[in-house]
């Protein structure tokens, strides 16, 4: 076939005039060099351009080396939170009798007055057989032999005071009294508006040595103050421990600044010290929506207090028990400076063990015991301010001790989402020490001012120590042993971003918690002496994050409170059940330091912002 078609070209080619054909193979020939030469330019061109996007590439790839780089792990990391928070606060005060002053009645004051004052028998005992009472001797004998027959169970404090009224004795002093009879209220913030921010530093100095530090910022909206709450101690002394975690004014304070040395030896031992990552420990992250603490954190129903201290850790490799560590941890809860003698106030020391024999992200189990030593009646050394206003000498009150117990983790998948769950449990145990809080509620009010002045002669002291009171009034100086317990779970739904949550937590009336940091406004609700139901639901805003770790959410929440027992999270004094306390029967023995709360609510909205 080929053969064929040469033919039949040749044939026509001897058909065309020669002139012609030499001609068209001139420019035939022309053109094929210009083809070459064209040819040779674009092969040129092809070759420079691939050298240039060679170099190109080369560029790129190293600003890529340099970028991936500068996104790693760096010496220096800086982060850190804001918080927008609006809160309702509803309680309820039942009818109590409180301490508070009330002006001198006079130079002669009588039984009758007492009472009217609403210090009722027991305090009326009290008042009268204080040694620096001067009693006219013509009542003495009748008095005495009455108070025998009161010891000996055979008269009451009413029959008493009914003689005495009936004898028309006066007892001729000038004093104030605290004590008087406060009715029903029901307490309420309807709008109450805060920010919070907190500023991360992360550096590594050395291969193995790291240093993180935290600021933070805690006000009310229109307040640049500390507004002290009359309701709860661990809102009413602002203190070291909950400085920071709790609305103060507008200053940046250190909350955290700890340096960790790691990899100790060649093994995994590591050493921390400084002001500790104490607060917002596990399960309580879950509500906050937040990640656990990793090894340095500690169980929330048992501490949320910013301590200064230390840690010894070790984490040993078990196959069996994944993420297992353990560490000892000390802390000092209150320095009292210089001492002068040897009967001035020791400080405050905590020391304890932490144990997680199990870490994952489906199960994560925690052991915790710790001792507080030498607690105080309140921060601050023996010179300290009183902050109850009553000029008290402050003292150490005894020891507590805790032991607790975590469990914790997530099931993926379940429906449409993951379920983070939680149990929680802990006991309390006080050692009083025989020292107390003593509350000059009857004094010679010499300079008729009607407030206790130092150096004034007390009449009559409540006793108020660790978890007892008034051991003249029948009251017990021993060990008390409290519980609680602490619930909860997470529902995570993946293709919205909203996770649903509820909790509950339950003290019982011994219940001690050290929890003054907690992010509660009433107060901390896990030191409740009684019951706590919440309700939140938090919504991911879900942008695409341009900080590391970039994130932002709402959340919105209910908090309702069920106290049973009065001065939760408060160690001064025994607790009294509140539906005991009614006006004109308690006296001293029941008396409050604060108005007690019967029930309360919080309807809460946050705005998170991480950065």
């Amino acid at each position: 076939m080929k053969q064929k078609l040469l033919a039949v070209l040749l044939s026509l080619t001897f058909l065309l005039p020669l002139p012609a054909f030499a001609v068209d193979q001139g420019d035939l020939m022309q053109k094929i060099d210009q083809l070459s030469k064209e040819l040779d330019r674009l092969k040129q061109q092809m070759t420079e351009m691939q050298s240039k996007e060679t170099v190109k590439e080369e560029r790129i790839t190293t600003v890529e080396k340099k970028a991936e780089a500068a996104s790693g792990p760096s010496w220096l990391e800086i982060g850190g939170d804001f918080r927008f928070r609006a809160d309702s606060l509803r309680g309820s005060v039942p009818v109590h009798d409180l301490y508070s002053y009330s002006q001198g009645m006079g130079t002669n004051l009588d039984a009758t007055s007492l009472v009217g004052m609403g210090l009722q028998y027991p305090a009326l005992l009290g008042f009268l057989q204080n040694p620096g009472i001067s009693v006219p001797s013509q009542y003495t004998a009748t008095l005495n032999q009455m108070l025998g027959a009161y010891a000996a169970g055979q008269m009451t404090l009413a029959q008493i005071y009914s003689n005495l009224k009936a004898s028309g004795l006066v007892i001729p002093t000038n004093f104030s009294v605290f004590g008087a009879s406060q009715g029903a209220s029901t307490p309420k913030n309807d709008t109450i508006l805060l920010n919070r921010v907190g500023l991360n530093l992360r550096a590594k100095a050395t291969e193995d040595i790291t240093v993180k530090v935290r600021l933070e910022m805690y006000k009310v909206w229109g307040n640049d103050a500390a507004d002290p709450n009359q309701y709860f101690a661990d809102r009413f002394i602002v203190m070291d421990g909950n400085l920071g975690h709790i609305p103060t004014d507008n200053a940046l304070r250190v909350d955290q600044a700890f340096a960790t040395w790691s990899n100790i030896a060649g093994v995994p031992l590591w050493f921390s010290v400084g002001r500790r990552p104490s607060t917002g420990g596990v399960p309580t992250n879950i509500r906050q929506n937040t990640e656990k603490i990793g090894t340095s954190g500690v169980p929330g129903l048992l501490v949320d207090y910013a301590f200064d201290g230390l840690t010894l850790g070790y984490a040993p490799d078990i196959d069996a028990l994944p993420g297992a560590y353990a560490k000892f941890c000390y802390g000092k809860g209150n320095d009292t400076g210089f001492r002068t003698n040897a009967s001035a106030m020791k400080d405050t020391n905590f020391v304890g063990l932490n144990v997680v024999p199990y870490d994952t992200d489906a199960l994560h189990v925690e052991l915790q015991w710790q001792r507080g030593m030498d607690i105080f009646a309140f921060p601050g050394g023996e010179s300290a301010q009183d902050p109850f206003g009553l000029g008290n000498k402050n003292t150490n009150v005894g020891d507590i001790t805790w032991w607790g117990a975590v469990f914790m983790g997530r099931v993926d998948d379940l429906g449409p989402g993951n379920l983070n769950w939680f149990a929680t449990g802990a006991l309390s145990r006080t050692s009083p020490n025989g020292n107390t809080y003593n509350a000059p509620f009857i004094w010679n009010d010499s300079n008729r001012n009607g407030v206790y002045d130092s150096g004034e002669s007390v009449l009559y002291s409540g006793q108020y120590g660790l978890l007892y009171n008034d051991t003249n009034f029948g009251g017990q100086q021993t060990g008390r042993t409290g519980s609680a317990i602490y619930l909860g779970a997470r529902y995570d739904i993946k293709s919205s971003g909203t996770k649903i949550g509820a909790e509950f937590n339950h003290g019982s009336k011994y219940w001690m918690a050290f929890t003054p940091a907690a992010d509660d406004l009433w107060t901390s609700k896990l030191a409740a002496r009684g019951n706590v139901y919440e309700l939140y639901l938090i919504q991911q805003l879900n942008k695409k994050p341009i900080a590391k770790r970039g994130d932002a959410f709402v959340r919105l929440g209910f908090q309702h409170y069920d106290y049973q027992y009065t001065g939760s999270g408060f160690w001064l004094g025994a607790p009294q059940k509140i539906s005991d306390l009614t006006s004109g029967t308690a006296g001293l023995v029941n008396t409050q330091m604060f108005q007690p709360i019967k029930s309360a609510n919080d309807i809460y909205f946050t705005f998170d912002v991480v950065f």
